[in-house]
């Protein structure tokens, strides 16, 4: 399967360079967009054997993805996020063959089995996961991706509801990532969710 696994990255230094070897150890070249990071986030990524784009400032996921996706070559790529854990490399294969085999026009990953915390978010908004696959082609035709900061789960779901994608959900057995409130703190963390929330809101609301 021709595919490149493109990351978009703020401040993952403790776990980017993780993804990327379980990416690299799965036969393919990785791309990871650092969106503005003030950490070792490219150092990281670049030591474990990616090609590491730099932005100048934060953009959002939609933005860095945009970035990344002009060094992608291959027919197939493979979005992945940076604070995966338990991630191995038969879960990128798997998301990927009903693509490669023309079965769907996108699969999206759900956590099972990580982490009680993590499950629960993927049961209750399977949509809103970030692990996905789908031909480059049609990413690079997803309108307003460069401008999806948040929304940008919300914005490929949408896509391919208009298109008529066939998507498929799988399960990602074993695979968690870590929480905001881990990262950041609990307040900051917290803070940092409703925000995200809020943009999610907005965009449901703008797209009715």
């Amino acid at each position: 399967m021709e595919a490149t696994v493109l990351i978009p990255a703020y401040n993952e230094e403790a776990t980017v360079a993780g993804v990327v070897r379980v990416a690299r150890e799965a036969g393919f070249p990785v791309v990871v967009a650092d969106d503005g990071s003030r950490d070792k986030t490219a150092l990281e990524a670049q030591g474990a054997g990616a090609e590491v784009v730099r932005l100048e400032g934060n953009r959002g996921k939609g933005g860095a993805i945009a970035e990344g996706l002009k060094r992608v070559r291959t027919p197939l790529v493979l979005l992945l996020d940076a604070d995966l854990l338990g991630l191995r490399p038969e879960h990128l294969k798997d998301l990927l063959l009903p693509v490669a085999r023309g079965e769907a026009e996108m699969t999206v990953g759900v956590f099972r089995g990580g982490r009680l915390s993590t499950d629960l978010a993927m049961r209750l908004t399977p949509f809103l996961s970030g692990q996905r696959a789908l031909r480059t082609q049609d990413l690079r035709e997803v309108e307003g991706l460069e401008e999806a900061r948040y929304d940008l789960e919300l914005l490929l779901t949408r896509h391919a509801k208009k298109r008529g994608w066939r998507v498929r959900y799988l399960p990602l057995t074993g695979v968690s990532q870590v929480m905001k409130e881990e990262k950041r703190g609990l307040l900051p963390g917290l803070l940092h969710r409703l925000r995200m929330y809020k943009e999610i809101l907005r965009y449901r609301l703008k797209a009715r």
